[in-house]
């Protein structure tokens, strides 16, 4: 747990409208590029990102036209396109967001359109939104902006899935208005040379529901933020991660639940496996806690699962309190390999080694998965995961037909 001092506390009592930092782990804010240095690596948010493999996005790389393919549905009642100039404009920092990076200040100063997702007030959306994101040219340094506007009291799921070769840096925000029931999915199921910089960033209304679920697979580096703000007392929010690394991979998720309003929740889920050489997990877990968010209640929890030699798992959960009046805190990480009283278990009611290690990742997986609340997503999942044992614990054992895709 880190207890913030006297200084921190008069940089949080100055409150997000001065544009400064809530925590000490993030950077001030501005929308002036100029206020960001290019980051080296010595910098706290930075220090486990292999900068050298980003291909400049963190810095200062030409935003080119995209070489990626953007479709989605629009489902009755819902007004999904991409918008420009004054429009566009006008959707930055719907979210509340302030960037606290050179990259994410840049996207949203240079990039001259964005995806608007808008959901009217009362209206409940009966299948989801999904936009397929699909890379095509690799060498192509691309940016992109997303906005999500959900209305009071609508209820909508929002899917967006990459795919395919691309290095794009893109800011997502997502506003949710009171009362307002929201799931946001993005899956990184990328080529394996993709390269991925994004930050997510939601703003939850007042007794307002929000689920974000990230979800990595593929590409040769992925980074996300996903942080959350709230607009009123009663918002809620439940952050869920999943990932799974393979050699030489490096898949990063950072998380920032900030308690601006009284009575409000957070509660973040991540897990990852990890398998193959110098495969590369990070979770960075922070929840701040301000002095007027009396009675919230916050629990984090990574959980990564380490199935061969050579892979590195970091986890730092960071919890920062400014009142005791809360209902509840806390945080918990762990990272291990294969739970050898399981194995054993198994074994010995004549189940092979193969098939031992398989049924205990799915099981480590099974109940994240499900929390997810999208089937067909939750399927695909299930699939994805033994698809990535085939590549490693499975390898020896012939055709997954033998295994089938029960749990």
């Amino acid at each position: 747990m880190t207890v913030t001092t006297d200084s921190v506390r008069s940089a949080l009592e100055q409150g997000p409208e001065h544009g400064k930092v809530e925590s000490h782990l993030h950077p001030a804010g501005s929308f002036d590029v100029a206020d960001h240095e290019v980051p080296t690596g010595r910098e706290e948010i930075w220090r486990f990102t292999p900068l050298k493999r980003l291909r400049g996005l963190h810095a200062d790389a030409e935003f080119m036209p995209s070489a990626t393919s953007c479709t989605w549905n629009t489902p009755e009642g819902v007004r999904v396109e991409g918008v420009s100039g004054d429009e566009a404009r006008g959707l930055r920092g719907i979210s509340g967001l302030v960037p606290n990076t050179r990259w994410a200040a840049r996207v949203l100063a240079e990039v001259p359109s964005s995806l608007l997702i808008d959901v009217p007030a009362d209206t409940e959306v009966a299948e989801p939104i999904v936009v397929e994101l699909d890379g095509t040219d690799v060498a192509v340094t691309e940016a992109g902006h997303v906005a999500m506007r959900f209305g009071a009291h609508s209820k909508a799921v929002v899917v967006l899935n990459h795919t395919g070769s691309s290095s794009i840096a893109a800011v997502v925000e997502i506003a949710v208005g009171d009362g307002a029931d929201v799931t946001v999915v993005s899956l990184q199921d990328w080529a394996d040379d993709a390269v991925h910089l994004s930050h997510h960033q939601a703003r939850v209304g007042r007794d307002a529901t929000y689920k974000h679920a990230a979800i990595s697979f593929g590409g040769d580096l992925v980074r996300m933020d996903a942080n959350v703000t709230y607009d009123g007392p009663g918002g809620s929010a439940e952050l869920l991660g999943l990932y799974f690394a393979d050699a030489g991979q490096h898949i990063e998720h950072r998380i920032f639940a900030d308690h601006t309003a009284p009575r409000t929740k957070s509660h973040a889920v991540y897990k990852g496996a990890l398998q193959g050489e110098k495969a590369h997990t990070v979770w960075v877990g922070n929840v701040l806690i301000r002095k007027v968010a009396e009675g919230i209640e916050t629990y984090e929890e990574n959980r990564n699962l380490v199935l061969t030699d050579g892979c590195q798992a970091d986890s730092i959960p960071n919890l920062e309190i400014e009142t005791g009046e809360i209902e509840g805190a806390g945080h918990a990480s762990a990272t291990a390999r294969f739970d050898d009283n399981q194995l054993f278990y198994l074994q010995s009611r004549g189940v092979s080694e193969a098939e031992a290690q398989r049924l205990v990742v799915h099981g480590f997986f099974n109940d994240l998965i499900r929390q997810v609340g999208v089937p067909s997503i939750e399927d695909r999942l299930l699939t994805t995961v033994e698809a990535e044992l085939a590549k490693n614990v499975l390898k020896d054992v012939g055709s997954l037909a033998a295994f089938g895709s029960d749990d």
